[in-house]
């Protein structure tokens, strides 16, 4: 054995192997740190634009991941091993994921523009994906539901991003819809005028804008008269059976009878 050769191995290729550890180790620390700085910022930047907090950690946690990986690709050029391939299994790994996940991945990308446009927010009352009911939790693949008849419900964001989303919340007042149906005896007009002093008297209902009381309809029964009092969406189902009971209470103290259909019975001969 030539100790001699062995000897200048040691001294050159070790030396060098040593060095580009030691550079490798100091681009690690240098590039965690670096990256670390440019998430701060950025979600710096995004705070100061009230971005939502959980959009900020996650766009934060997934460009530091891409960074990371970008710094550990530089790392081994450095050592002079092909990344080529590394890239390539990566790309491949890539699209594997994203076809056993798309819908996962639909969902994320659907919740992200959720976060972003806020088309509603906790504690909203609304229509979703053909789900009613309060949001209690918005999440980056699902938004939780608390129905009124107290059950939770998980709705994908992709369904609720691709669908028609109904926000009651998002206006001061909501109307009310309910409906009187009248004896064909009975005076439309003083109806109307009843009602409408009842409904006023209905706690919590809104004065502007003012209860609205019209003539519906008229059928074999006789008039119809629409009772729509105005509410803010936390009083609406109070509001919602108050109506009901002025409704009767005013039919009842005015004596109105009973609607009931007319038939009329036309004997011709032959």
């Amino acid at each position: 054995m030539d100790m001699q050769a062995i000897q200048t191995f040691l001294s050159t290729t070790a030396g060098e192997l040593a060095i580009k550890v030691a550079a490798a180790i100091a681009f690690w620390i240098v590039g965690r740190w670096l990256i670390g700085r440019v998430i701060a910022v950025m979600q710096a930047a995004m705070n100061r634009n009230n971005v939502d907090p959980t959009l900020t950690k996650y766009l934060g946690s997934i460009v530091a991941v891409m960074l990371n990986i970008a710094l550990v690709l530089g790392i081994l050029g450095y050592f002079g091993i092909q990344t080529t391939s590394f890239a390539a299994m990566l790309a491949g790994a890539g699209v594997a994921i994203g076809a056993a996940w798309s819908g996962m991945l639909g969902n994320f990308a659907a919740g992200a523009f959720m976060l972003v446009l806020r088309p509603f927010k906790v504690g909203d009352f609304v229509s979703i994906g053909g789900i009613t009911g309060t949001v209690h939790e918005l999440g980056l693949f699902g938004t939780t539901i608390v129905t009124p008849d107290n059950v939770m419900t998980l709705v994908g964001n992709g369904k609720v991003f691709g669908d028609t989303v109904q926000n009651f919340s998002a206006l001061p007042v909501r109307r009310v819809e309910r409906t009187a149906q009248l004896a064909g005896s009975v005076d439309a007009l003083d109806a109307i005028a009843r009602f409408k002093t009842a409904v006023a008297a209905i706690p919590n209902v809104a004065s502007s804008p003012a209860p609205e009381v019209h003539l519906l309809d008229m059928n074999l029964n006789g008039p119809v008269i629409s009772v729509r009092p105005y509410t803010h969406n936390d009083h609406y189902w109070q509001v919602y059976f108050d109506t009901n009971e002025a409704i009767l209470r005013v039919c009842k103290e005015a004596g109105w009878p009973a609607p009931t259909p007319t038939q009329i019975t036309r004997i011709v001969q032959g």
